[in-house]
């Protein structure tokens, strides 16, 4: 029998479905039940376009990895990506704990995000709920990656429903919305620009559950095939639902009570008469459900630098013979997420993942560019050649944009 920790290979139990559900469920959590308060309180009625604006940086960068994820189908993603691509080994390494950090802040968002909802409505003291979160989250992490997708697929039918019932609950603002979005700068104190900038940069992080899933090729059946399908339905169902939720949000009104709410959603439906208890439940089964997909994403990308041997202790990259899981480094991950959900503030960690991901998504939009000069693998998807040249524009004027802010702001 096999050493518990001895070994170094990952098995193929997922396929399109779990996938697709294992993604949705990621970007959906992030974004749509966590951050939307953040991005109002930035774009306020212009949160609809901030969040338009954020889906073309993301959906460019997400053909980019739907292509490079059937070229380089690896649980390293961006770190074999940019170090086959530029014949840099130190690049690889750099974008790999780049990304890794981005997954590490991003779990504690959604950490933070998911104490905040469960405190609007149950009394429970703030570290306590941060510290059972994060240690059930890495707990169902290191469990098994089949047991983790089955899971998601349960918990993202539970959300896509809930923000049906919102959007039912605020269909008049959704009608409302166009004349509301058309107004909004007409209310506002400061620059326009700076207040769609800022939050279309929130909003980013909103989107960034795709490149998540480039870390479980080594675990996908038929990964040139399914990976990338998987990547870009995932990315239309949330893009649907981001824009038609945000507007009605918005056209609903009352902007300011939203953005002081620890649970958006849950008040807006409250608001029409909803019952709030359903929805809030609701809304934890999906935030709890992306926070499990980057404790994830972040073990693996550990136990590909562990494995590599790029800056990390090989006890990193072993696999429990178990679980079929990299258990060392999904509880060094888990440990790194408690800590910064418990001290660091929510739109501080959003902000700071924001950053690290796009200069990640620069480099896998750089990465695809090169391998496109070297020729058209038959079994990969074949991108148009200008998505990712356009997807590294819009990545560092994103990034060019919010620093300019950041500047002036300071």
């Amino acid at each position: 029998m096999a050493d518990e920790t001895t070994r170094t290979g990952l098995t193929r139990d997922v396929g399109l479905v779990q996938l697709t559900f294992y993604g949705t469920g990621t970007i959906l959590g992030a974004g749509i039940f966590v951050v939307i308060g953040e991005v109002l309180g930035e774009a306020g009625g212009l949160a609809p376009l901030a969040y338009l604006l954020a889906a073309l940086v993301a959906v460019t960068t997400a053909l980019s990895y739907a292509e490079m994820a059937a070229r380089v189908p690896t649980a390293g993603g961006p770190v074999d990506y940019v170090e086959r691509a530029f014949g840099t080994r130190w690049l690889g390494s750099a974008a790999g704990w780049a990304l890794m950090i981005a997954n590490v802040v991003s779990a504690a968002t959604i950490t933070t995000g998911f104490v905040d909802y469960l405190s609007s409505f149950v009394d429970v003291t703030h570290w306590v709920a941060t510290t059972l979160v994060a240690l059930a989250v890495a707990g169902v992490a290191a469990a098994g990656m089949k047991e983790s997708a089955w899971l998601m697929t349960a918990t993202t039918l539970i959300g896509a429903v809930t923000l049906l019932v919102v959007l039912w609950a605020l269909r008049d603002g959704l009608l409302e919305a166009p004349q509301a979005v058309i107004a909004a700068p007409r209310s506002m104190d400061g620059s326009i620009f700076a207040a769609l900038l800022g939050g279309a940069f929130l909003a980013i992080y909103s989107f960034i559950g795709f490149g998540d899933m480039a870390q479980t090729a080594e675990e996908v059946r038929d990964v040139r095939r399914v990976l990338p399908k998987a990547m870009i339905l995932s990315l239309a169902v949330v893009f649907v639902f981001y824009i038609a939720v945000s507007a009605a949000l918005v056209g609903a009104g009352g902007l300011d009570e939203l953005t002081e709410a620890e649970a958006p959603l849950v008040r807006a439906a409250e608001r029409e008469g909803w019952p709030a208890m359903p929805i809030a439940i609701a809304s934890l089964a999906v935030i709890v459900n992306s926070a499990l997909t980057q404790v994830i994403a972040s073990a693996r990308l550990l136990y590909d630098i562990g494995r590599d041997r790029r800056g990390a202790p090989g006890v990193f990259g072993r696999i429990s013979a178990t679980t079929n899981t990299p258990l060392f480094a999904t509880a060094a991950v888990g440990a790194a997420v408690l800590a910064l959900a418990l001290f660091v503030p929510l739109k501080q960690l959003a902000t700071g993942t924001s950053y690290a991901i796009l200069l990640v998504f620069v480099g896998v939009n750089a990465s695809l560019i090169v391998f496109k000069r070297r020729g058209q693998p038959e079994e990969a998807p074949d991108i148009w050649p200008a998505v990712p040249w356009i997807g590294v524009a819009v990545c560092i004027g994103a990034l060019a944009g919010q620093l300019a802010l950041g500047f002036v702001d300071g």
